[in-house]
């Protein structure tokens, strides 16, 4: 049974998370959080990090890592495909129709209507997260991550991956 859990922890996110990876983040958070209960936010957060730290699509490497820790090879086998089969099954059926109607604007509007619903998902997963962190760690280390974070990565220009090791080696240091 746990197989089919986890294909469809990741299949229902494929087929929803319209966008690409970041969209279908906090989906798959309602699917492994919220209504398996495999991880907590603090977890899910954390494969997050890591995943988005590591090169390729975000939603296949969430896939292979949670399947992995609930069952095994065979679990992360069965969540990367199911966290890919959405996308292979409708880019399949739909090429021929989108090919036909692209340079329609109906078509070239969606893209337009869609990414607001996306910034709104990951703002409140963002919020979410926060949420978790000052309730973990305290507003005044969460606030001090937060803008390092930020330097790092914008006015620095860190690679992602540079900048989670250093926050992990700041929690390890502080006892965080």
């Amino acid at each position: 049974m746990i197989y089919w859990h986890l294909f469809l922890a990741f299949f229902i996110p494929g087929i929803l998370g319209y966008g690409g990876g970041p969209a279908s983040i906090p989906l798959v958070e309602h699917e492994v959080v919220g209504n398996y209960e495999w991880m907590t936010t603090q977890e899910f957060s954390e494969v997050v990090a890591i995943g988005n730290s590591l090169p390729g699509p975000i939603a296949t490497k969430m896939a292979g890592y949670i399947g992995y820790t609930e069952a095994g090879v065979l679990g992360s086998i069965v969540a990367m495909f199911a966290s890919v089969a959405p996308s292979l099954l409708l880019m399949i059926g739909m090429m021929a129709i989108l090919l036909k109607y692209k340079d329609e604007p109906e078509v070239k509007n969606l893209t337009k209507i869609i990414r607001p619903v996306i910034a709104i998902l990951l703002g409140f997963m963002t919020i979410q997260f926060g949420q978790e962190s000052v309730e973990g760690i305290g507003p005044g280390y969460t606030l001090f991550l937060m803008v390092a974070s930020f330097v790092l990565l914008e006015k620095v220009k860190l690679h992602p991956a540079f900048v989670i090791a250093l926050a992990l080696v700041f929690g390890a240091i502080t006892g965080l």
